[in-house]
């Protein structure tokens, strides 16, 4: 088993978690299965109860995991399927031994952070490692593990300690390191000096724990100039092929490329001792793996191109001061724009700015929030807790579906969709949803019965689950149609605790227009409503940009953003009915044609 890992120095949110899945990708591309893993610092079990305007988005996986966004980087970038275990905290670490000690297993040992701790971290890679990630089945050649927070953090000695024991353990041959490290420019601008003392005295932090970097990625606005790139290879005492230059690209999808270019794979391969690998990769996997990075490349370059069609997607969320707080959200709709051939125009609108209340208090917020909203191409209204900002974003549902414009609205969005339609088309006085508004005379979204009120970690609706399409849907429904009219049944990933009232469905679904299209497989549990009369309306309960891949975009996403570029019919003549998108298959007919 070969082991990469990624660690980060001088600031956080350097990049690490980008570097750590392009160097997957590369790996992949070379016929290698490659599995990651995502350390994390803090003392929390995982990240289900840390807010989103502070840590970013929950990403979610198949077994319900509440995980760190660097998760679903890695997700999309391999086409791979993580679990739980795959994030590594703290609180998981210090769990487990305690744990252990309570049961005797350290046989009346005093247990210290060494050697128990590190050990168990230990034990913790090496076995998660060994998880396949593919369909089939077989164990990864290659784990990337990345080290969150910055090196020389308190919270992160014991994992450094234990990783710099770890490299010996895996032997000569089978690990690397690559510390990212951030190289300011002085004074800002195309003129300023880049600086490299911080990635000196990085590096310099990083050994003094008792790791050696194998490459250095430095994280610059521009790329580095050669005395640069032979200062820092001199301070630090590295080859100058081992110091790559990562500087600012058109889009993160670049960043493969751009390793690529600077040898990254030789190097990876001297490293390794790659060539050397029992078993070697099959002609089936470097095939897989060519083809794969040749179709990247296609997708990446054409988004340069100056020709496409821009598409406005105004996202009415309650996080918008955070893009991280959305990022699958975003990724998912760049997925789309690939594959529509569209160039994505995000606006981002605090659901909060289109309120009343802001007219008076915010003017200028206000009436810039509703012109985003009204002139553009599609709505996406984004899950969320809390009552903050919903009444803004059911106004700007009502704008969606009263002017025929292009609406998805996601678990939260959903909700708050079925709310709109129960106030406004069935006219149900009081109709609101328990969490949102308690007491509410008519409450169309309830609190699920068997979710745990006590507690909120990992208490939720979580992980992959069945939608079965209802009868009598294939024939009309827009959504069905982007999976064909004979699949009857689909998984997605949830995250949620309120649902649709069941005693409020016959309601709402009384004109015939307002449909439950999809619900769950006892068939009382609402997953995708959708509006007939409508261009394209659709609401769902689970979390589409979970399962969203480059190479592979999510249906919910890319028919609410061909709607909005106005190639729907278009897109599901070509691909609807195909299964899950396979973007490598896609673009392979294109060619040939």
């Amino acid at each position: 088993m070969k082991y990469v890992l990624v660690s980060g120095g001088v600031i956080s949110g350097v990049g690490k978690g980008i570097i750590a899945s392009s160097t997957g990708l590369l790996l992949k591309s070379m016929g290698l299965t490659v599995t990651s893993i995502k350390i994390d610092p803090y003392m929390n079990i995982d990240a289900g109860t840390m807010a989103p305007t502070e840590h970013g988005e929950v990403y979610v996986t198949d077994d319900g995991g509440e995980m760190d966004l660097d998760i679903g980087h890695y997700e999309r970038y391999l086409l791979t399927t993580l679990t739980r275990d795959h994030n590594l905290t703290t609180g998981k670490i210090y769990q487990q031994v305690i744990e252990r000690e309570r049961r005797g297993d350290y046989l009346g040992k005093t247990v210290q952070v060494v050697p128990h701790l590190t050990n168990a971290i230990q034990d913790w890679i090496e076995r998660v490692a060994q998880i396949p990630v593919d369909e089939s089945q077989n164990k990864p050649d290659v784990c990337v593990v990345e080290l969150g927070g910055t090196v020389g953090d308190i919270e992160s000695a014991p994992f450094i300690h234990a990783l710099s024991q770890f490299r010996r353990r895996a032997g000569k041959g089978n690990f690397m390191q690559i510390h990212v490290s951030y190289v300011p420019v002085i004074p800002p601008g195309p003129h300023g000096e880049q600086k490299t003392k911080p990635t000196q005295r990085a590096v310099e932090d990083v050994r003094r724990a008792g790791l050696s970097p194998d490459i250095i990625a430095c994280r610059c606005e521009r790329p580095l100039e050669d005395h640069v790139v032979q200062k820092i290879a001199n301070m630090c005492q590295v080859d100058l092929k081992q110091v790559l230059t990562v500087h600012n690209v058109s889009s993160t999808y670049h960043v493969p490329l751009l390793l690529k270019q600077q040898k990254f794979r030789e190097s990876i391969t001297q490293l390794l001792d790659l060539d050397q690998l029992t078993p070697s990769p099959s002609k089936v996997m470097l095939d897989h793996g060519a083809h794969m990075w040749q179709q990247w490349v296609s997708l990446t370059r054409a988004q340069d191109s100056s020709n496409l069609d821009s598409v406005s997607i105004a996202l009415v969320g309650k996080y918008t001061n955070l893009e991280d707080a959305y990022i699958s959200v975003g990724k998912s709709l760049e997925h789309a724009a690939m594959y529509c051939k569209k160039k994505l125009n995000l606006v981002w609108v605090d659901a909060s700015n289109l309120e009343e209340e802001a007219k008076e208090t915010a003017p200028a917020e206000f009436h810039k929030a509703w012109h985003a909203v009204c002139t553009a191409d599609g709505i996406l209204v984004p899950g969320g807790f809390g009552v903050r900002g919903t009444e803004g974003m059911v106004k700007a549902i009502n704008w969606a579906r009263t002017k025929n414009v292009p609406f998805l609205g996601v678990c939260l969005g959903m909700q708050l969709a079925v709310v709109e339609y129960a106030r406004n088309a069935c006219k149900l006085a009081g109709a609101g949803s328990e969490e949102l508004h308690p007491g509410c005379e008519n409450p169309v979204i309830v609190y699920m019965p068997e979710v745990d009120r006590t507690k909120l970690g990992g208490t939720m609706r979580l992980g992959k689950r069945r939608c079965v399409f209802q009868p009598n849907t294939a024939d009309w429904s827009k959504f069905r149609a982007l999976y064909g009219k004979d699949v009857g049944e689909i998984e997605e990933r949830h995250r949620h605790r309120y649902e649709v009232s069941p005693d409020k469905m016959a309601t709402i679904e009384k004109d015939g227009d307002f449909v439950f299209v999809g619900k769950d497989d006892k068939g009382e549990r609402v997953e995708v409503i959708e509006i007939r009369s409508h261009p394209f309306f659709v609401g769902v309960q689970f979390h589409p940009e979970y399962l969203s891949r480059v190479l592979a975009p999510s249906k919910s996403y890319l028919g609410f953003f061909a709607a909005a570029a106005g190639v729907l019919e278009k897109i599901t003549a070509k691909y609807g009915g195909n299964g899950p998108i396979d973007m490598v298959s896609a673009i392979t007919e294109e060619e040939e044609e």
